[in-house]
């Protein structure tokens, strides 16, 4: 009998106290994932230690130094090797962004990319950020291939946002920010939705304001990022647009 692939889910949460109150746990259920990489966690696991999560399933968490914050929590059924907070640079550690946990045949890594800000005040920070993080999957990968998943705050082309012409200089889609992703896979990566999926329509993250969701005037922002070694092993990138809670919604991916 085949084994049934690995499910993986990604989930920026904008924050998982107020999601835990719309359903997050009966949310997780539903997914059958193998893991979940959460982002903008916003909490220490001593803020929810009344939370009964479900059973047989090992969480790691990175919350930033700042209370309230960013954070990136792990949550997976299979216990892995290792366990990594930050990419070892402490301009870049403080904020709780990434989180790597090493398994057998890969490192899987939780990411949640630094937002340039509206008026792009940190554009020239997330240019380093690109960096740093690129060099920090080349190390991870001289030991074994490498995922990396979450939201990652940049629609790479046009085909990732509903209204490009509109935000050519906005944060999120600036030249800047959709090089840095473009650099990233160009040293080996790819971005497992657009192995299926090579049409536009199809989003992560909605604003707030206008019924934008509800018009599906959003954009994608949140990937699933794969070794090219592990390549063969991808059988299904989708997104979970129907799953509300957060201003964003799950992305998901199965590995043989």
């Amino acid at each position: 009998m085949s084994q049934r692939p690995l499910r993986f889910v990604s989930w920026n949460v904008n924050g998982l106290r107020a999601v835990l109150k719309k359903g997050f746990l009966d949310i997780m259920q539903r997914a059958e994932a193998d893991v979940v990489c959460l982002q903008e966690v916003r909490a220490t696991p001593e803020q929810v230690a009344d939370v009964v999560w479900p059973e047989g399933w090992f969480h790691y968490w990175n919350p930033a130094d700042k209370a309230g914050y960013s954070g990136t929590t792990t949550f997976t059924k299979i216990e892995p090797i290792a366990v990594k907070r930050g990419i070892g640079k402490p301009e870049h550690d403080k904020e709780g962004r990434v989180l790597t946990l090493e398994f057998a045949d890969y490192h899987l890594v939780n990411c949640y990319t630094p937002n340039s800000q509206r008026e792009l005040t940190r554009l020239d920070y997330r240019q380093e950020w690109d960096r740093a993080f690129l060099a920090f999957l080349k190390r991870l990968e001289k030991k074994k291939p490498v995922i990396f998943c979450g939201d990652i705050n940049v629609a790479h082309t046009e085909l990732d946002l509903a209204r490009p012409k509109e935000n050519v200089r906005n944060h999120g889609f600036t030249i800047e920010e959709r090089t840095g992703f473009s650099n990233i896979l160009a040293a080996g990566y790819v971005d497992t939705l657009r192995e299926f999926e090579k049409g536009g329509g199809l989003y992560t993250w909605w604003s707030q304001m206008g019924g934008a969701r509800a018009r599906n005037v959003g954009w994608r922002i949140d990937y699933w990022v794969i070794s090219k070694k592990l390549r063969p092993r991808l059988k299904r990138a989708w997104i979970l647009n129907d799953v509300m809670g957060s201003d964003h919604c799950p992305v998901a991916m199965e590995l043989a």
